[in-house]
């Protein structure tokens, strides 16, 4: 049995470089019980490699909460133009969940949208995700009635103003 893990003992900040790799496990942990639902495209589109987590960090900011030097959880942002920010890869260790991770690393990724000039910022999430889209949702998205299609998938967007 795992020990308990205290409330407040992480912290957040900008990844570099050489969290790619933290990055990845994070998104394959968290998504991996989720993988049979998903299309192969969406699940690699969703969990890539750790050289496709260089490439967003060299196009968006990465977030990623530590513990103990171990990444525990993520998110990326980037301004979209319009006043309007995106926002994707948030992702939190199972062990993690429900103790304040999410809600911190999305405070850092509105904070520097906000910095960036976004007025709005929106998401895409998909049906799987149920326990996302109530996160969300109790963080004030709101459905835009878009749906797309993701590799196969539906897609839904998610909105709210800053």
């Amino acid at each position: 049995m795992l020990p308990p893990v205290p409330e407040s003992s992480f912290e957040i900040e900008r990844a570099g470089e050489t969290d790619a790799e933290g990055i990845h496990r994070c998104l394959r942990a968290a998504f991996d019980s989720y993988r049979v639902d998903y299309t192969d495209g969406a699940f690699a589109d969703t969990v890539p490699a750790p050289e496709g987590i260089a490439e967003r960090l060299a196009s968006m900011a990465l977030f990623v909460a530590r513990a103990g030097g171990r990444i525990v959880g993520t998110i990326g942002c980037h301004e979209t133009g319009g006043g309007s920010g995106h926002l994707r890869g948030m992702a939190v260790l199972p062990r993690w969940q429900g103790r304040g991770v999410a809600d911190a690393l999305l405070a850092a990724a509105e904070d520097e949208l906000r910095r960036g000039g976004c007025r709005r910022v929106n998401l895409h999430t998909t049906a799987p995700l149920a326990r996302a889209v109530r996160f969300y949702e109790a963080h004030g998205f709101r459905r835009t009635g878009e749906v797309e299609d993701f590799f196969g998938m539906e897609i839904t967007e998610f909105a709210k103003d800053l």
